[in-house]
C-alpha cells in the first residue's frame, strides 16, 4: 500500500524525464519558488512531514513516525501527480514543465532520505537512480533532513486540506 505508489511516482518521473531529455539540476541547487500552487503545496507539506517524522523519531515512537509518510505518499500520488500530469505531458518544453520536474525530483530525493530508516532498500534504489553528482553515493550516507529546509505555507496546506475533504466527501 505504501511502496507501490511511491515506486510508481518514481517511475512516472523517470519515464517522462527520459522522454523529454530532462536532467536534474546539480546537487545543492535549491528548488526555485514556483508560482504553481501544487508545487508550493507539495514542498510545504513535505517540510511539515519532515518535522513530524523527526519529532516522532526523537520521541522513539516509530509507529507514529511512519504515519505521516503514508499520508504524504498518498498526497504525492493522488493529488500532486494526478493534478500535475498535464504539466509533464505538454509538448513544448516550457518553464512550468521544468519546475514540475524539479519539484518532483526534489520531493522524491527528500522522501528517500526521510524513509530510509524504515524502508532502506527501496529508498536506496530510488535515491541512487535520482542522485546527481555531488550528492553522497548512498542515501544512508546523506544527512537526515530536518524541517525548515523548504518553504512552508500553512495557509496553502489548510486550503488544500479543505479541497481534499470536499472531494473526498463527493466520492463517497
Amino acid at each position: 500500500h505504501l511502496l507501490i505508489p511511491w515506486w510508481n511516482a518514481y517511475s512516472f518521473l523517470v519515464t517522462y524525464a527520459n522522454v523529454d531529455g530532462w536532467t536534474p539540476p546539480a546537487a545543492g541547487a535549491r528548488v526555485p519558488v514556483s508560482p504553481n500552487l501544487l508545487d508550493r503545496w507539495i514542498l510545504s507539506t513535505l517540510d511539515r512531514v519532515t518535522g513530524e517524522v523527526v519529532a516522532a523519531m526523537d520521541a522513539y515512537d516509530l509507529q507514529q513516525a511512519v504515519r505521516p509518510l503514508v499520508q504524504f505518499i498518498d498526497d504525492l500520488t493522488n493529488w500532486y501527480i494526478r493534478r500535475s500530469r498535464r504539466r509533464f505531458w505538454k509538448s513544448e518544453d516550457d518553464a512550468d514543465k521544468t519546475r514540475a520536474y524539479e519539484t518532483l525530483h526534489a520531493v522524491l530525493l527528500r522522501l528517500c532520505q526521510i524513509a530510509a530508516p524504515f524502508v532502506p532498500f527501496i529508498s536506496e534504489e530510488i535515491y541512487r537512480n535520482l542522485r546527481t553528482a555531488g550528492l553522497p553515493e548512498s542515501v544512508h550516507l546523506s544527512d537526515y533532513p530536518l524541517p525548515g529546509g523548504l518553504a512552508r505555507d500553512e495557509a496553502l496546506e489548510a486550503q488544500m486540506a479543505k479541497v481534499q475533504e470536499v472531494v473526498g466527501l463527493a466520492r463517497q
